[in-house]
């Protein structure tokens, strides 16, 4: 397993390399380029957005910038952000760990009740409550996020809750320490948003688990151990489930890049600091250091992602082998 995972992670390095080349290019022919934001303040002269060009090295080719650029990511520098005037690293330093309590809130939520509401439903195929299940999950596929984040909004504040909005006090050099961290405020405005995006996840998350489960518990091995006398729990949970869990591994594996990405129109409704409102922020003004190190980021989310579902595979079924 040490070898396949050594060799898996070696194999992705020249897959990063191409998707930053992928990027970087198209990125570099957007119109205005990475001075954008300069192109757009009156009191900049021509003659200044030459200079900047040339100390930037922009008016040298694209694969030039590409190593130029390269060479700084392999030194831990992502470039200089122009619209929040900070380092790059310090702007995904503060939102990712905001978008990691919001994101791991809402799959964690999605997916417990989605393998719960999976389970039940296949045991009670075409009983009221598989009906009532899949109906649920059904609303939860075809609900536009933006307008049930609306309306979630506007029913729990006619009610007098309070939670949909957040406040964070993002750590910087400036920050004293008079900021406390108070879990039942940050619980508090953590629900409406980490439901609102759950709702997503786990009507995909119920389906696959319904079907994976019916699969499941029709196949042979599942009869004869019905057929020893074991209790209906014990051969659903110790001989089926295990197995229904295997196709799941690569719907959730395609859901932890949204780990770093975040959820844009969740974070906007809610006014989430998180990465999905640096995204926006980015493109809007064409930030294009920050655009390339989120790009980046998500894609190496991706790669290890998916890794992580090779070895839950053979973690879950002792008949996958990696050599």
């Amino acid at each position: 397993m040490i070898t396949f995972i050594v060799r898996r992670i070696l194999q992705s390095i020249p897959l990063l390399l191409l998707i930053s080349m992928i990027l970087f290019a198209i990125i570099s022919q957007a119109p205005g380029g990475p001075l954008t934001p300069y192109l757009q303040n009156p009191h900049i002269t021509a003659a200044d957005i030459a200079r900047l060009k040339h100390n930037l090295g922009l008016d040298q080719s694209v694969p030039i910038q590409y190593l130029h650029w390269l060479v700084q990511v392999l030194h831990g520098d992502f470039g200089y952000s122009m619209s929040n005037s900070e380092p790059t690293i310090n702007a995904i330093q503060e939102r990712l760990p905001v978008t990691l309590e919001l994101m791991v809130s809402a799959i964690g939520i999605a997916l417990i009740l989605g393998v719960i509401f999976g389970i039940v439903s296949a045991i009670k195929q075409y009983s009221w409550v598989d009906y009532a299940i899949t109906t649920l999950a059904f609303f939860g596929q075809s609900m536009p996020v933006f307008w049930f984040a609306l309306m979630v909004q506007l029913v729990f504040s006619v009610i007098g809750f309070t939670g949909f909005g957040y406040h964070i006090v993002l750590p910087s050099a400036s920050s004293s320490s008079t900021d406390t961290f108070d879990l039942g405020d940050r619980v508090e405005h953590l629900i409406l948003p980490a439901i609102v995006l759950s709702l997503l996840y786990l009507a995909s998350f119920n389906r696959f688990m319904r079907s994976s489960m019916l699969e499941v518990i029709h196949s042979d091995y599942v009869r004869t151990a019905s057929a020893k006398g074991l209790t209906r729990f014990n051969v659903v949970m110790r001989h089926a489930f295990r197995n229904a869990l295997i196709p799941l591994v690569t719907i959730v594996a395609l859901a932890v890049p949204d780990l770093v990405g975040g959820a844009v129109v969740t974070e906007k409704i809610f006014a989430w600091p998180g990465m999905g409102s640096l995204f926006i922020n980015a493109l809007s003004q064409f930030d294009f250091a920050v655009l390339m190190a989120l790009m980046c980021l998500s894609a190496l989310f991706v790669v290890l992602a998916n890794l992580a579902a090779d070895v839950c595979y053979a973690w879950l079924d002792p008949r996958v082998k990696y050599s």
